[in-house]
């Protein structure tokens, strides 16, 4: 697909411009099990060829190694990336955290070692990952207000942060964009934090906008691998994982009336979510394999029937599972 085939990139927040669809590069470091050494980059160069220019990464993605990788595409097409990474969380993705953190001195070194493994100097867009509820998001957030002041970040954005997180944030510096898991089995971000965003004049990035893949309809618990990060989802769990496909079911019915897929069903009802509630919207599906990328894009330009909307927005009260192990992990568990 062609660049000149996608939609007019689209306004977050603060002035920050991306392409209307983003990509999540979190799978390119084997969260979900091992993946061919070679491929991570030519999906990377084939999302650009193709238009999606919003790139997503964090320094804990393999312990900075997918910091590493999106240097590589960076060496050469630089202008053509809207970079945003993310800092604050320690450990290992698909064995576990070990702490947060969200001290000045520490989001000085985070922002240091990020543009060192991405071999830039500035960073378009940086993320507090998680909040670190020893310090006051003010702190934080001066922090990170500083580094644009010095040139090395360009727009500030927090990940699952409650609304009133957001509006003291806020007040410290123009927050550019939220990310939050949301999709339609995860929209708990709807009843509070959407509504500050949208008040605030903040972007939304949803992550996992296919519910980690199971939404696509290709997920069940036989496809997930001794290392796969879904294990310490709930609703990945045995059980829970078989009931959740109620929810699938629905989607695939929508995607074979619009002669659609799964995958771009599921990312039609965000776009068009976003555009009920008032808010730009940016989901970041990750992938690995370039014809996904492909599959993801024509979600572009499918509108669904306000009945089709009905039927999948009643999906989510079949969700059986929570979206986080911890609650105090995510926004949802500190409303």
């Amino acid at each position: 697909m062609a660049t000149e085939n996608i939609p007019a990139n689209i306004h977050l927040g603060d002035g920050l411009t991306v392409s209307p669809l983003g990509f999540g590069g979190m799978a390119l470091t084997g969260v979900y099990g091992d993946i061919e050494p070679a491929q991570p980059l030519k999906t990377l160069h084939h999302a650009v060829d193709a238009g999606i220019t919003f790139i997503d990464t964090a320094d804990v993605y393999g312990q900075g190694s997918n910091e590493e990788l999106i240097a590589q595409l960076l060496k050469d097409r630089r202008d053509e990336v809207q970079l945003a990474t993310k800092f604050g969380i320690l450990g290992n993705v698909r064995t576990g955290y070990s702490e947060v953190r969200g001290d000045a001195a520490y989001v000085k070194q985070a922002a240091e070692d990020s543009l060192r493994r991405l071999s830039t100097d500035t960073i378009d867009l940086y993320y507090m990952h998680r909040r670190d509820l020893r310090v006051p998001i003010v702190e934080t957030v001066e922090a990170m207000a500083e580094l644009v002041r010095e040139g090395k970040v360009r727009h500030l954005g927090l990940s699952e942060v409650t609304a009133e997180e957001l509006r003291e944030a806020s007040a410290v510096h123009p927050i550019a964009a939220v990310q939050s898991e949301w999709s339609i089995w995860s929209r708990d971000v709807e009843r509070n934090v959407v509504p500050a965003a949208r008040e605030l004049g903040t972007g939304f990035v949803p992550y996992s906008p296919l519910g980690r893949g199971f939404l696509t309809g290709t997920v069940n618990a036989s496809d997930l691998g001794e290392g796969d990060f879904r294990h310490r989802i709930p609703r990945f769990a045995d059980g829970a994982i078989d009931a959740n496909q109620a929810v699938v079911a629905a989607v695939r019915t929508v995607a074979d009336e619009q002669n659609a897929t799964p995958a771009q069903v599921a990312l039609a009802w965000l776009f068009a979510q976003g555009r009920r509630l008032g808010i730009p919207v940016v989901p970041i599906p990750g992938t690995r394999r370039a014809e996904r990328l492909d599959e993801n894009l024509g979600s572009l330009s499918l509108e669904l029937s306000a009945a089709q909307l009905d039927a999948l927005d009643g999906a989510a009260s079949a969700v059986v599972g929570s979206r986080s192990a911890d609650p105090n992990w995510v926004s949802q568990g500190r409303e």
